[in-house]
């Protein structure tokens, strides 16, 4: 199987031609280089009705020269996501050398090709798949027959948000390599041989020497992020005549932090040891180092493709072609139009099969079981110990320093998180949610002592009637002006065999005792927006590991109708549709 790969979603015009008999890849591309500013998308389709042609031609002719006329077994295009002007162009290349050579057409998407070249290099199995771009950023898994977002921006995609400030500054396009140049400058010229990689140990053991960092905005909800806070504070920060080297180290420290916090965040959810990393922006070396550190940390395994399989490339749309083609999942040139909002979601994995990438305990979803209470846990910001006696056991909790964030950062938010956990658990049994009691709070070592609550965490025993009170929970939360946060499987303890007591109308609701735990991303805010997005996070954890999600979605819901504000599910709609792929 000899495949004819054509990307040109947006900046780059790129054929290549894949051979899975040698699994070798010849590229050739050529990048659209505005003068000044991002991307204009006439101009960048000029370019590929310009470029397209020349690249398919070199691509053809070795081919021929190597393999003859019957070169080509396949010819696959990016299909989406993109910008629409350029897609278009490119899907028309490519049924036209379909038609003409007489092959199998495929349409692939550009989001999952960049996971599965990452996938395919590395040999993992199931991983998490960090997808790092220009235009986009999330976090995708295998599970029950597609790839699904555990986490993703609710605004920009990391490159275009860093392209935001660059822009601001007056720097051409792309951003992200200036970046990383000049924070290595500042971190240099402040004395950090390691390039401001965080808080590590020195020869002495003590913490490692660092630059100091801007306060910088730095946005996780759950597994889900934001970008557009940081952009304008690093614009403002550039306005009041901070020097632009600076900002950069500030910038890639706080945005690479949050990439590599929700990637964590999704390996715990998940159960799974495997991370892959792809897109434009993976080529940084800051983020890989981050990242590489925090699955050293966890025992996880580890994979960035080299750089010709980052950026945008056809290399990784030949090497998928060639699986879906193998697959029977070709589409008649008629079917063929392309899709500029074409979400990974949304794509019939129908090349691969295999375990779900939750499993290890995630999950009612896959099987898993629950893990034993009484022995030493790890998640995804803290270790937990469970003391050992009788009905009064107790929880000790502490957020563990984290080496890939530079040391100001990382104690700020283990010190920042351990209060707002300590205060909002309180105060959400005061609002008459279940959640632990807290027993002590030591912030010098960002541990709490709390009441043992919850044989297993929901995502260890999925079931309606648990995830109905979680409903119920959160609402009566929200009724009291509190977000939690990170409401996810893993944040919601379940005890089977209590029965929670009456509902306001004198009628047994039957639940297994269910307690909210985990308030260290939770805030004050009486806004439905917040309140919408607490949900929102909720729901994206069951629809990324539960084999039918849609019973538990219900339940959910209908127990946060009956106590809260109608508005909120309201607006929870909203919130679905403003991520970045829908």
């Amino acid at each position: 199987m000899r495949v004819l790969g054509i990307e040109g979603t947006a900046w780059c015009a790129s054929a290549a031609l894949y051979d899975a008999e040698t699994d070798s890849v010849l590229i050739e591309s050529d990048p659209y280089e505005p003068d000044s500013g991002g991307i204009h998308p006439r101009e960048a389709a000029e370019h590929m009705s310009d470029a397209i042609p020349e690249v398919v031609d070199r691509v053809l002719s070795a081919a021929e020269d190597e393999h003859g006329p019957d070169a080509v077994d396949a010819v696959a295009f990016s299909r989406g996501p993109g910008l629409g002007p350029c897609l278009r162009i490119v899907g028309t290349a490519a049924r036209s050398l379909a038609g003409t050579l007489d092959v199998p057409l495929v349409g692939v998407n550009h989001m999952v090709a960049h996971l599965e070249i990452g996938r395919h290099r590395s040999g993992f199995d199931n991983p998490v798949c960090l997808n790092a771009s220009g235009a986009n950023a999330h976090l995708l898994g295998y599970h029950d027959g597609r790839y699904r977002v555990l986490g993703e921006t609710m605004d920009a995609g990391v490159g275009n948000a860093i392209d935001k400030f660059t822009r601001h500054v007056g720097w051409s396009h792309p951003g992200g390599p200036k970046v990383e140049a000049a924070a290595g400058e500042f971190a240099a010229a402040e004395g950090d041989d390691a390039g401001g990689s965080g808080a590590g140990e020195d020869a002495g053991g003590g913490p490692a020497a660092a630059p100091d960092l801007l306060d910088l905005p730095y946005v996780v909800k759950g597994m889900d992020f934001s970008f557009s806070g940081i952009s304008s504070a690093a614009n403002d920060a550039a306005d009041d005549g901070v020097p632009v080297e600076e900002i950069c180290f500030s910038l890639q420290e706080h945005v690479f932090a949050m990439l590599t916090e929700v990637s964590e965040r999704a390996l715990s959810l998940t159960g799974a040891d495997e991370l892959v990393l792809g897109g434009g922006v993976a080529q940084n070396d800051r983020l890989r180092e981050m990242l590489a550190a925090m699955c050293e940390a966890r025992g996880a395994d580890f994979h960035a493709p080299e750089p010709r399989f980052l950026r945008d490339n056809a290399g990784m749309i030949a090497v998928l072609g060639a699986k879906m083609a193998v697959a029977g999942d070709t589409v008649p040139i008629p079917d063929s139009a392309v899709d500029p909002n074409f979400r990974p979601d949304q794509v019939p994995v129908t090349w691969r099969e295999g375990e779900s990438v939750a499993r290890g305990g995630a999950g009612g979803a896959s099987g898993g079981t629950a893990r034993d209470p009484d022995t030493d846990r790890r998640g995804a910001e803290a270790t937990v110990t469970v003391e050992a006696g009788g009905d009064d056991r107790r929880v000790v909790k502490r957020r563990v320093p984290k080496s890939y964030r530079h040391p100001e950062l990382d104690r700020t938010l283990r010190r920042d998180r351990t209060v707002a956990e300590a205060r909002l658990t309180s105060e959400a049994r005061r609002a008459g949610v279940p959640t632990p009691l807290v027993y002590d709070v030591d912030l010098a070592d960002a541990t709490l002592t709390l009441q043992y609550v919850g044989e297993r965490d929901l995502a260890a025993a999925l079931d309606e009637r648990p995830t109905e009170a979680v409903g119920r929970h959160l609402a009566r939360l929200h009724g009291a002006g509190v977000v939690h946060g990170d409401p996810t499987t893993r944040n919601v303890r379940v005890s089977p065999d209590r029965i929670e007591g009456a509902t306001e109308d004198g009628e047994s609701d039957r639940a297994p005792g269910t307690y909210l735990i985990d308030f260290g991303l939770g805030y004050h805010t009486g806004h439905v927006e917040d309140h919408a997005m607490d949900l929102h996070v909720f729901e994206g954890s069951i629809r990324a590991t539960a084999t039918d999600p849609e019973p538990l979605i219900s339940a959910f819901e209908s127990g946060y109708e009956a106590v809260g504000d109608e508005a909120v599910l309201a607006r929870l709609r909203d919130v679905a549709d403003r991520g970045r792929y829908r």
